[in-house]
């Protein structure tokens, strides 16, 4: 099995990237491929809400890595998405990327359903709980299975390198990569005994009256 990790931050050995390889290690160790993309440093435009997804679950956009990276996830079997904390938020090429790939996979029926999904993220001080929770909001809209760890799933620092001295935070992706690890056999085992239940064709409804 394998694991596509995206890494949200412009620094390619941040804190966000510890994050994600003391994850990754704990996959590794129970037999599961781990990838990382560096994503938060590319020029990544936003959503432009043509519609044009809704022909092919790709973007219409083709001129940075989007639906390269579509393409590898919907071939893993987990997805891991990792970002810094910018203003109590996700950092803005990360949030493009997943704004633009999750609409677009949203638009078949079912494409990383049951499959495994964690978020991370890594901050300095304070707005760490709203990026998390916009990063699974992705994960959610897309019906994957999210693993827990033994908190929420962030670690702190400044410089490169402090979050290798969160113990706390260094536990937290311990943890939350054993549970990844053990839910994707679970996922695994599961698919040949229980069916998944009937896909619904989704209904869009707004509030105007």
């Amino acid at each position: 099995m394998k694991v596509i990790a995206f890494n949200g931050s412009p620094r390619r050995e941040g804190n966000t990237a510890q994050a994600i390889h003391t994850v990754a290690a704990e996959l590794a160790a129970r037999g599961i491929d781990v990838e990382i993309v560096h994503a938060g440093n590319k020029i990544i435009s936003g959503c432009m809400a043509c519609g044009q997804c809704t022909k092919d679950n790709r973007c219409s956009n083709r001129s940075d890595s989007v639906n390269d990276w579509i393409e590898m996830m919907l071939a893993a079997d987990g997805l891991i998405l990792a970002s810094p904390v910018y203003c109590a938020g996700v950092n803005g090429a990360m949030k493009a990327f997943l704004d633009r790939a999750t609409y677009a996979i949203s638009r078949g029926q079912g494409l990383m359903r049951y499959k495994v999904g964690a978020a991370l993220v890594a901050v300095r001080r304070s707005g760490a709980s709203s990026a998390l929770d916009t990063l699974q909001h992705y994960l959610q809209f897309l019906e994957m299975l999210i693993p827990a760890s033994n908190y929420w799933n962030i670690i702190h620092g400044r410089l490169p390198g402090e979050a290798a001295l969160d113990h706390e935070g260094q536990q937290i992706m311990r943890i939350l990569g054993r549970n990844m690890a053990w839910l994707m056999r679970v996922v695994e085992q599961g698919k040949k005994n229980v069916p998944p239940p009937d896909i619904e064709e989704k209904i869009s409804t707004h509030f105007i009256r």
